[in-house]
C-alpha cells in the first residue's frame, strides 16, 4: 500500500497542480473548501440520526455537535485561508516539501484501505436496504481521505489562473466595447454634420450660378431694348 500511497500522492499533486493553473488557487484552498463540504455532510448525517434516536442519545448528540461547533469556530473557521496559502508558499521557497507527506503517510493509508474495503458493502446495503445512512458514513470516509491526499501536497508558486485572467480579459473587453460605440457614434455625428455643410455649400454655390446667370440674362434683355 505504500507505493499505492505514493501513486496517488503525485496523481493528487499533479492535478492540484493544474488546478492552480487554471484557477489560481491552491491545494490549501481546495483543501479547505472540502473541509467545509465535510462538515455539511457530517452535519447532515447527524441530523438524520438525530431525528431516529431516543431523547438521552439526542441530548448526547446535540451536545457533541455543539462543542464541534465550536471548536471549529476556534481553530479551522478562525485562520483565514491565506494565512495557510502564505506558510505554504515560504515552505516551497526555502526549497521544503510538505511534512504531510510522510507524517500522514499511516492515517491516508488507513482512510484509503477502509474506503476501498467499505465500498462493495456500502453499495449493496444502499441499494438493497435503502439505508441513506450508509451512504453518508461513506461520502465521510471518502472526503477524509481526498483531504488528507490534497493537504499532503505542495503548491506552485502565486499565479494568477488562465482562466481569471480570461475572465478579467472578458470584462475589460465589455467595458472597452461601449466606450468605442460611443466614440464611433460621435465621428459619425461629426461626419454628417461635416456632410451637412457639404451639401449646404454646394446648395449655396448652385444659388450664386443661378443668380448670376439671372442678372446676365436681364442684362442681356435691358442692351437689347
Amino acid at each position: 500500500m505504500t507505493y499505492v500511497d505514493s501513486a496517488i500522492l503525485s496523481l493528487t499533486e499533479w492535478l492540484c497542480r493544474k488546478f492552480q493553473l487554471l484557477t489560481g488557487r491552491t491545494n490549501v484552498w481546495l483543501a479547505v473548501q472540502l473541509t467545509n463540504l465535510s462538515i455539511i455532510v457530517y452535519f447532515v448525517w447527524a441530523g438524520m440520526y438525530f431525528w431516529r434516536s431516543d431523547v438521552a442519545v439526542r441530548i448526547a448528540l446535540g451536545l457533541f455537535c455543539s462543542g464541534l461547533l465550536y471548536a471549529l469556530t476556534q481553530t479551522i473557521f478562525k485562520v483565514p485561508i491565506e494565512a495557510y496559502e502564505n506558510e505554504a508558499y515560504r515552505r516551497v521557497a526555502k526549497g521544503f516539501r510538505n511534512p504531510r507527506r510522510v507524517r500522514d503517510a499511516r492515517l491516508r493509508i488507513s482512510f484509503l484501505t477502509l474506503a476501498i474495503v467499505l465500498f462493495y458493502p456500502i453499495l449493496f446495503v444502499y441499494l438493497n436496504l435503502r439505508v441513506p445512512m450508509a451512504l453518508l458514513t461513506y461520502s465521510l470516509i471518502v472526503l477524509t481521505t481526498v483531504v488528507l491526499y490534497v493537504l499532503a501536497c505542495d503548491p506552485l508558486p502565486p499565479c494568477a489562473g488562465k482562466v481569471t485572467e480570461w475572465l478579467r480579459g472578458s470584462a475589460a473587453s465589455r467595458l472597452a466595447a461601449p466606450e468605442s460605440s460611443g466614440g464611433r457614434a460621435d465621428f459619425s455625428v461629426l461626419s454628417g454634420s461635416i456632410a451637412l455643410k457639404r451639401t449646404d455649400l454646394r446648395c449655396l454655390r448652385r444659388r450664386i450660378i443661378v443668380g448670376r446667370t439671372l442678372s446676365s440674362n436681364l442684362q442681356c434683355q435691358s442692351s437689347s431694348f
